[in-house]
């Protein structure tokens, strides 16, 4: 695409050099280290210890979670929040709309993820995403949920090569609706039979909830790190999934700032692809 559609006028970003400086405050103010004993998980693993005191600490959610109190989750910790907005081709989350409210009223960055099937046109699933969810210009990178249907009648396997094209349709249209290079997650079995080797402007989001992602993933770098789906957390009367950021708060707010990792910034800032911090 264009890189010039991708730039944002000087009048949106002004405010987000300010929503920047609450959440630097925020990170610096917080951390999941205020917890006694192990922090927020009903089914603690030894093997995730690390990131317990990784200092950006956040959720995902969906319509599983009920009704959510975004104000008590970020005074329990939370910095940031990932929502579930749609699914394949013609399902929305019925929470979506409000937890997507909510979030931003109550302070907390949220970006929103679209659960990926193989049994319908990437086309279709990417017109559905933008239709249902909103350009927001404070709102974090999309995320590319990629697992397989193991639940659903759209459980069979598919062609590798057929499989890779959909994912890239899907990136290309969620970074041209958003402006922000999409981030992908996965779990180690669809990363293991697609995605391994495979080479992607997006950062990736791992699933591994009993051990250090690089001991599952062949050290392959990581944005986000769900560590575990028994997680616990105020304004949340369900368990829940938390996940760390991989960085320092300076990194999360310049990640914040610019909708792309740190790591990845130079190159990608070069191609128009991330917004300015100036």
């Amino acid at each position: 695409m264009a890189a010039a559609a991708l730039r944002p006028a000087v009048s949106t970003l002004r405010p987000l050099l300010l929503i920047g400086l609450v959440l630097l405050l925020a990170a610096c103010g917080r951390s999941p280290t205020h917890y006694v004993g192990i922090p927020g998980d009903n089914d603690p693993h030894d093997g995730v210890r690390r990131a317990w005191g990784l200092p950006v600490q956040g959720l995902d959610v969906a319509r599983y979670q009920g009704r959510i109190d975004f104000h008590a989750a970020r005074g329990g910790g939370v910095q940031f929040v990932y929502i579930k907005s749609t699914e394949g081709k013609d399902y929305l989350d019925p929470n979506f709309d409000e937890n997507w409210r909510r979030a931003r009223e109550a302070g907390v960055p949220r970006g929103a993820y679209h659960f990926m099937t193989w049994c319908s046109l990437a086309s279709e699933q990417a017109d559905w995403f933008v239709r249902k969810v909103p350009n927001d210009p404070d709102a974090l990178p999309p995320v590319l949920d990629l697992e397989w249907n193991n639940h659903s009648s759209c459980r069979n396997k598919h062609d590798r090569a057929d499989i890779l094209e959909k994912v890239r349709v899907m990136l290309a249209a969620m970074e041209k609706h958003t402006g922000k290079v999409p981030v992908i997650y996965t779990d180690m079995n669809f990363y293991r039979d697609i995605l391994a080797g495979e080479s992607f402007d997006s950062s990736f989001w791992l699933r591994s909830t009993a051990a250090e992602p690089h001991l599952k993933y062949g050290r392959k770098d990581w944005l986000f790190w769900q560590w575990t789906q028994t997680g616990t957390m105020s304004g949340i009367n369900t368990e829940v999934d938390r996940n760390a950021f991989y960085g320092t708060a300076d990194d999360w707010v310049t990640f914040v700032l610019t909708g792309c990792d740190p790591r990845s910034f130079a190159r990608l800032s070069e191609e128009g692809r991330c917004r300015t911090m100036k």
